[in-house]
This record gives C-alpha cells, structure tokens and sequence, in this order.
C-alpha cells in the first residue's frame, strides 16, 4: 500500500499543474462557502456557478437572506432543482440571525442544527470554511480513494472504510487545500475513464429527471412563482392525470413551498 507521504506528494504534484478554480476557492467566507456547498448538492458545478454569483448578488449576508420572502428565494434558485435545498437554506438563514448572531456555526454538532446541513454539507463547511481536518467524502474524493487503495475490491467497500483511509492520509496542515486537490485529481480520474462509483455498496442510480414527479414539482413550482397563482386543473403535462399532478401540488403545500388559495389553486407563499 502506498505511504501517506507518497500518496499526498502525488495528489498535491497533480494539483499544483492541474488545479481548477471557482469562485466558492476564492473565499473564506462561512456563509458563502455554506450557500456554495448546498447548491453543489446533486447539482453539477457548471450549473452552480452563475446561481452562486447571482446569488450572493441578492442574498449577500445572512440578514439578507432571512429578510427576504420565500418566493425570492424560489425565484433566485430556479434552475437547480430540489427547490426544497433553497427552503432549508433560507430557514438555516433565520436561524443563525434569530439564535445565533448572525454567525455561521464552526462545531459539527452546531452545524447539524441547521435545516437541510447534513454529515457532508456540514463536514464540508468545516474543512473549507475553518480549515478544519473533518473526513469529507464526495464522488470524486470516493474515486481517489477507490482507485488508490481499493481497486480490486470496489464491489465490497463502504463508506465507512473510504472515512478510515481519508482519516490516515489527511493534510492536518491544510485540510481545505488538501481537499481541494482530492477533489481536481478525482475529476480527471474520471475524465479519464476511472469511476468506481456506481459498483459500491452504497451506490443508488438516479431516476432520470424528464418523466419523473421532480420534473412535476419542477413545473409547478416554476409557473406559481412566475404567475403567482396557477390552477391545476388546467395544467396539461403529458403522461401525467389530474391526479397525479394533484397529488404533487399537495406535496408541495405540505412542505411549505407554495399555499393553496382555495380548491386547485396554487399560490406563493
């Protein structure tokens, strides 16, 4: 097996020639890094980007965040999907002005508190954010760590044994760059052809998105925010009946994302 040192002058060799920039690197800032880290959620980095920067153009600080309505917070993250990522976002926001100060939490246990910061988001913030040697696993970190020390037994490996390799190799010195450097080598690793992800235990294929109740809930939401109230029994979506897109739009209320006028009628919150 590969000494730490070996493996850590190999990731940080590749990193100094071939290191990608973004404008969440360019940052220290908590809140920035913690809007950055929910929008990269099940969404690639291409699509992020301008979403980001628009989004700390209207939403700069988190007093910004939690003073403005539900629906511009909709609005300003149309286009990311799992609407329900910019909910939790906004109400993380509320929360640290109304309990905490305005500061974002520096603990993992603080952290957690926060709706919709799960294990990696808040693990993420840690490292990035507060340069802390938290064990963060994302695909192209699970790729690295797959391909280095776990070829050959890709089928059998779990989480849990990718956390006991990340937690031996860490930079302590400098987690933040440590992973940022993970992360580039593991992109060209599967540039490359390289991605093990999809044999492991834990892995869950995605239902495609066109076809699917996202796309629905997509939809409804999309045309409420614009219009600001929409009736369901005019929505015409192919390959769905009213029923089914009534049970969406009832889904929708439930969470929070939209109110009901009155019988079919969609509004904003």
């Amino acid at each position: 097996m590969m000494r730490t040192s070996e493996f850590q002058k190999l990731i940080y060799d590749f990193f100094e020639k071939n290191h990608r920039t973004f404008p969440w690197r360019e940052t220290q800032n908590p809140y920035e890094i913690m809007v950055s880290e929910i929008m990269l959620q099940q969404t690639q980095t291409l699509r992020v980007i301008p979403k980001y920067l628009d989004w700390l153009k209207k939403f700069p600080t988190t007093k910004k965040l939690a003073n403005a309505s539900l629906s511009e917070i909709l609005l300003a993250w149309n286009g990311l999907g799992y609407n329900r990522r910019g909910k939790f976002l906004w109400e993380a926001g509320k929360y640290i002005e109304s309990e905490l100060q305005g500061r974002i939490p520096a603990t993992f246990i603080e952290l957690r508190k926060l709706p919709g910061i799960g294990e990696y988001t808040a693990n993420a913030i840690l490292a990035f954010a507060y340069n802390q040697s938290t064990i963060v696993v994302e695909t192209n970190i699970r790729t690295v760590v797959l391909h280095h020390f776990f070829k050959d037994s890709v089928e059998k490996i779990r989480d849990q044994q990718i956390k006991t390799v990340l937690a031996k190799v860490i930079d302590k010195t400098d987690p933040r760059s440590w992973y940022y450097a993970l992360m580039d080598y593991g992109n060209w690793l599967k540039s490359e052809g390289i991605d093990y992800f999809h044999k492991q235990k834990s892995y869950t294929k995605q239902k495609p998105f066109k076809g699917s109740e996202r796309f629905v809930r997509g939809y409804l939401l999309r045309e409420t925010l614009l219009l600001k109230k929409l009736d369901t029994t005019k929505v015409i979506l192919p390959g769905y009946t009213q029923k089914n897109i009534k049970k969406v739009a009832q889904d929708l209320i439930r969470e929070g994302l939209l109110k009901e006028r009155s019988t079919d009628i969609l509004t904003v919150v």
